[in-house]
């Protein structure tokens, strides 16, 4: 990489995705310095689950309060670094939303956390999917 952006074509963009798990915690600080270093945008897209049923507005509201902390996290983060970044919210499947921001941001990485569940291991995390069909480079932070 060289100091044109990771893809090395221009002014380049990281995405992080992140949840408020240690390893999203840690890809978010992998991504900042990353973006830091080559002069990159960042953009940090948090993605809700949708849920329907009784619990859905406490699940909403803790989903909100969440979005809100990390908002606040990321934007500490960019103005001590001096980067340009962005914080975006979305609903639905993970893997399905991170793709599409970074289809429509023309992402040149996606950094990721390692999944801490066991059923992610087996069945196949958002970091292996991404791996598997990516279209930029991919970073899995443990």
């Amino acid at each position: 990489m060289n100091g044109a952006g990771p893809g090395g074509d221009g002014r380049g963009t990281v995405l992080v995705g992140i949840d408020g798990s240690d390893t999203s915690l840690r890809a978010a600080a992998y991504a900042i310095g990353l973006a830091s270093r080559q002069q990159c945008a960042l953009t940090a897209v948090y993605v809700s689950d949708c849920y329907a049923g009784p619990a859905a507005g406490a699940l909403i509201a803790a989903g909100e309060q969440t979005a809100e902390n990390l908002r606040g996290l990321v934007s500490d983060a960019i103005a001590r670094t001096g980067i340009q970044g962005d914080f975006i919210c979305r609903s639905g499947d993970v893997y399905t939303e991170l793709v599409r921001a970074a289809d429509e941001m023309h992402a040149d990485a996606v950094i990721v956390g390692q999944s801490a569940k066991l059923s992610h291991r087996l069945a196949g995390s958002v970091g292996a999917r991404l791996v598997r069909n990516a279209r930029w480079l991919v970073v899995v932070v443990p």
